[in-house]
């Protein structure tokens, strides 16, 4: 049944305050592995335009937060901008001293990990927060036993049977219950391959899910697949030391981040409705209403977005951090520098796709507001 949800102050606060910290943590990857290798780092700024308010460290970077909120960046010594594109006639205009500290002038190798930190320390932020949770509160597990079958459903289709085990759905491992219904909500009216031990023998079957239209308690409608299984064996809360808690967290950052990737893919392919991607309307609404849950609630959900961010800067596309990557990779191949004139057309390519995705995805998320 659909409630009220949080207010907008409400909402927009709690927006800010996560993308806030997503951005802090992403620009700070690049400034430490940046001031590891002795780049000169000129600039780090949560947001974008005239600066609000900063100070600048004995280093000489200029710490700031700026007046528009939706973003950040790290400019070295010798970007032209805040894409870190290198300014014109580098060549001539610097001495030896500024080279050794120029990012333009690092080895590719250099700049190609001051460029993949960004994302990499969104995914370890991720990994992070679930240790934490995990090392707090234990891990829920509850076998995937199957207790009873929905009449004319899928999982009758496909012969399951009462007693048995479900080992994998579309090739994903299945370990508890929670694992079985993330990877079958991905495949709404899709056909795929069940595996599931009955007996202490294994057995394959293949069948269509089933789609279920859920509407959470803020009204908001989600298409995911069905089966058709009941589920009760008893969950139990599993103490887990460090260890064990870090390879769970690493488990579960992988997982979101498969189901990220076979989402999107799956709306590229034409499988799924555009509707499904999110814009920024749609994350922060979704961010307030995780927050209004509590704050357990809030920074599991920042987790899952700081997945994305990774994800999202991975994407081989110019401006983003997955583009420069893929300048450097063809630099090292190549052995020099990619035409700076490619490289321009690229960003503008870049910039165009970004910009056009992100107008399409506010105003479908306006239309479906």
């Amino acid at each position: 049944m659909e409630t009220d949800g949080p207010g907008l102050i409400f909402t927009i606060l709690s927006f800010l305050l996560a993308l806030t910290i997503l951005v802090f943590v992403h620009e700070w990857g690049h400034y430490i592995v940046a001031r590891f290798f002795k780049v000169r780092v000129e600039v780090f700024s949560i947001g974008f335009g005239r600066e609000i308010y900063g100070w600048t460290a004995k280093s000489g970077t200029r710490w700031k937060i700026s007046l528009l909120p939706l973003g950040g960046y790290v400019r070295f010594f010798g970007d032209a901008d805040a894409a870190s594109k290198g300014a014109a006639n580098l060549d001539s205009t610097l001495s030896a001293e500024e080279r050794a500290v120029c990012f333009h002038f690092k080895p590719v190798g250099q700049r190609a990990a001051i460029v993949a930190a960004g994302p990499l320390i969104n995914f370890l932020f991720a990994i992070l927060i679930y240790f934490g949770l995990f090392m707090s509160y234990g891990q829920p597990v509850q076998p995937p036993i199957v207790a009873g079958l929905a009449p004319d459903m899928p999982a009758q289709a496909a012969g399951l049977q009462e007693g048995d085990r479900i080992l994998s759905v579309a090739g994903h491992k299945i370990e508890d219950v929670r694992d079985l219904v993330r990877t079958v909500s991905l495949y709404p009216k899709m056909a795929v391959d069940i595996t599931f031990q009955r007996d202490g023998q294994r057995m394959d079957s293949r069948v269509t899910l089933a789609e279920d239209l859920q509407v959470d308690r803020f009204g908001n409608e989600y298409r995911r697949g069905l089966l058709g299984v009941q589920l009760d064996a008893p969950t139990e809360i599993r103490t887990v030391g460090p260890i064990e808690a870090f390879g769970d967290s690493v488990s579960e950052t992988l997982t979101m981040a498969r189901m990220m990737l076979t989402a999107t893919g799956q709306v590229i392919m034409g499988i799924r409705s555009l509707d499904d991607l999110g814009g920024p309307v749609k994350i922060a609404k979704v961010t307030g209403e995780q927050a209004s849950l509590g704050w357990l609630a809030f920074i599991e959900f920042v987790a899952l977005i700081s997945i994305n961010l990774g994800l999202v800067n991975l994407f081989p596309i110019p401006m983003l951090d997955g583009g420069h990557l893929l300048f450097h990779l063809f630099e090292a191949i190549k052995g020099s520098p990619v035409n700076a004139r490619i490289q321009e057309m690229g960003y503008m390519v870049g910039f165009a796709l970004i910009i056009g995705l992100m107008l399409f995805l506010t105003l479908n998320d306006l239309q479906s507001l």
